[in-house]
């Protein structure tokens, strides 16, 4: 599939099973990820993999910050359930770094490309994937859990694996809708 036609036909992929990306496939991925318009050089993300165990992992700790939350029984088992949804999921963390020329919201915005460069790697080699975030994504529980930095923020978990069923193409969006000119 050619870029342009990738990049008009995305489509997230909710339901998704084995297998996940192979190790070539998880590469390119990552990669794509490190590829994204990056001012002076400051690489301010960091991908954290969960497959496996550790799924079950990433499910315990949003589990816990359920907990912590006060949720009710049924919403910590979902919680907990929530990363087994796919065989892979990348948390993605925005690592903001002080810098007199690169605004944090610069950062940030660098951090949310690496997301969708990923995506849209994962779909180049026929994976699927959905990108979510919620209410975990800021949990103080989950960050700490994560060994993360009091100044990093979870941009998105990627989800990944086989799409369990081709998605319904939803209708194309005209640009030009959303535009306007000086």
């Amino acid at each position: 599939m050619d870029a342009l036609t990738l990049l008009l036909t995305r489509q997230s992929s909710p339901r998704l099973i084995a297998p996940g990306p192979s190790a070539v496939q998880l590469q390119h991925i990552l990669d794509a990820g490190a590829r994204v318009p990056d001012h002076a050089g400051l690489n301010p993300w960091e991908f954290i993999v969960a497959s496996g165990e550790g799924l079950d992992k990433l499910g315990e700790c949003f589990a816990k910050a359920a907990t912590l939350n006060g949720a009710e029984t049924e919403l910590i088992t979902k919680a907990k359930m929530m990363p087994t949804r796919a065989p892979m999921v990348i948390t993605v963390v925005a690592k903001v770094k002080q810098h007199t020329k690169v605004p944090e919201m610069e950062q940030y915005l660098a951090a949310g490309c690496a997301v969708m460069a990923m995506q849209q790697a994962a779909f180049a080699q026929a994976l699927g994937a959905i990108w979510r975030t919620g209410a975990l994504a800021f949990d103080r529980h989950v960050h700490q859990a994560l060994a993360l930095a009091e100044t990093d923020q979870i941009v998105g978990f990627l989800y990944i694996g086989t799409p369990a069923l081709k998605a319904s193409i939803k209708p194309n969006k005209a640009g030009a809708d959303f535009t306007r000119y000086l």
